[in-house]
């Protein structure tokens, strides 16, 4: 077994795993799993730029990861970073301040990249037998990968919670012609998608990342979130439809009274909502088998 962390820092959330990991045979012991949420694509895609504020809490969780990964003794990070400072002018003031923290460069991903890693770790305990359509559902961006035990084909498209809540929402709660605005924008997105991935042809939707798992506690009926009864549930699309309505006609009050929304994401749940419905309508499923297992996973085994 070899002792590794991975961190995967996105455009809401920077997460860390330490797990240890057999090489040989793909199997992982998860020993520290944690998110926090620190929303570093704040204004991207408005500005280009990373604001100092969000690059100081992104900072900040980096020096609380870095003292998890010293006391829990891992051989080996790898630190990837995705939408927000793929897209950043300034991604240079990111990467100094990661290497001086943790001493090592962020690796600033493709979308394509991205799009694997999340196959690998969403499919990793799923059966080998059948064709998976893995749907990555982040705060800049979507990743689309599908394959059995192996990508096929991987297209990484600019909708995700954050980027088309600040693009398009400005009333609590959302307008319709909000509403209408970000499901145009998805539906677009789709459309780029679909020309480098078959997104109607997989037999299985998988769905990974807090939009997707916070709708799936809601569907369930979770009184708090708890990810063991959220890994792995299914979720029909007409419950990711009613819970896409209850939220479209929520305030934020409302949303905050919901115990398994994460406070970091009651702003942007309800773009992040539509996203999974646009997506479960366009492709035709009857149900999103939701995953905890994401590109995070994927990070740890590619580094053992």
């Amino acid at each position: 077994m070899t002792r590794v962390a991975g961190i995967d820092c996105g455009t809401n959330s920077i997460r860390l795993l330490v797990a240890d990991v057999d090489p040989t045979t793909g199997e992982l012991i998860e020993l520290d799993r944690r998110m926090t949420i620190v929303r570093l694509g704040q204004d991207v895609d408005r500005t280009g730029r990373l604001a100092p504020e969000a690059l100081e809490r992104t900072f900040a969780a980096c020096r609380e990861y870095a003292a998890v990964i010293r006391e829990l003794g891992a051989e080996r990070l790898r630190f990837v970073a995705t939408s927000a400072s793929r897209d950043a002018e300034n991604r240079a003031d990111f990467v100094a301040g990661v290497v001086e923290i943790l001493g090592v460069e962020p690796e600033v991903i493709t979308g394509e990249q991205e799009a694997a890693f999340s196959f690998a770790g969403a499919t990793g305990e799923l059966p080998a037998d059948r064709t998976y359509l893995v749907v990555d559902i982040g705060g800049g961006s979507t990743e689309f990968v599908t394959g059995d035990r192996h990508v096929e084909a991987a297209r990484s498209v600019d909708i995700g919670c954050v980027r088309l809540t600040e693009r398009h929402v400005r009333h609590d709660p959302p307008t319709a012609e909000e509403a209408e605005a970000i499901r145009a924008d998805v539906r677009a997105a789709l459309d780029l998608a679909a020309e480098a991935v078959p997104i109607g042809d997989a037999g299985t939707l998988v769905g990974l990342a807090g939009s997707v798992t916070t709708v799936a506690a809601i569907a369930l009926g979770l009184p708090e979130y708890d990810s063991a009864k959220v890994h792995h549930s299914r979720i029909s699309a007409a419950q990711v439809a009613e819970v896409t309505e209850r939220l479209l006609a929520s305030t934020h009050a409302e949303r905050t009274a919901i115990p398994v929304i994460h406070p970091g994401r009651v702003d942007v749940i309800v773009a992040g909502a539509l996203v999974l419905r646009e997506i479960v309508e366009r492709v035709g499923a009857h149900e999103v088998v939701v995953s905890e297992h994401d590109i995070l996973d994927g990070i740890a085994l590619s580094v053992a």
